[in-house]
């Protein structure tokens, strides 16, 4: 499994289901009626239909849920920035040429998420956005560490992580950053 393309995935799963977030509301204000039976192609506006306009032969016959889903992306599309747009494009062209096999782990790791109580995802996404400020080369650092564990050995570094308080992952971050300043002190 090649970690870079899966955690490359996560990312654009994490993306899309900003896209997809928002919640879908009939213009007559019914929500539950419209969450049962999907946006019906009229009930989308102008701009839905313009991003969406590829699916329109085929809009009835999709799930309601995929209708909803979709209905909500290509709301939110409208919201994003041209650069955010092309960033998006990019992950979306990167997440089509995926294996399926990796498409789906990203998707289970996403549901496993999603299942965490809020302020576990806060702490996850914050860890991300630290990750990916790190220099190339540390995070290259980091990935090759983690390949040269043992499954035994990631399991209980995981473990030790998550039973650790918020002041004890500090230092264990302290700790890591100093060992790691040694090792460049004496290479």
């Amino acid at each position: 499994m090649n970690v870079v393309r899966v955690r490359k995935a996560l990312v654009h799963a994490l993306l899309v289901a900003f896209v997809l977030g928002a919640p879908v509301v009939r213009a007559d204000g019914d929500r539950d009626a419209a969450a049962a039976a999907g946006p019906a192609w009229s009930d989308l506006s102008p701009e839905q239909q313009r991003v969406l306009e590829p699916y329109r032969r085929q809009w009835d016959a999709l799930p309601p849920a995929r209708r909803e889903a979709m209905a909500r992306g290509a709301e939110r599309w409208g919201e994003l920035s041209p650069e955010q747009r092309s960033r998006a494009r990019e992950r979306m062209q990167h997440w089509r040429n995926l294996p399926p096999e990796d498409r789906q782990r990203a998707r289970e790791r996403y549901e496993r998420f999603r299942e965490l109580p809020p302020e576990d995802q806060q702490r996850l996404r914050e860890g991300y956005h630290k990750y990916r400020d790190l220099p190339p080369e540390r995070r290259d650092e980091l990935r090759e560490r983690w390949r040269e564990m043992s499954p035994e050995e990631r399991e209980r570094m995981k473990q030790k992580w998550r039973d650790a308080t918020p002041e004890e992952r500090e230092r264990m971050r302290r700790r890591h950053e100093d060992r790691r300043d040694d090792r460049d002190d004496r290479a």
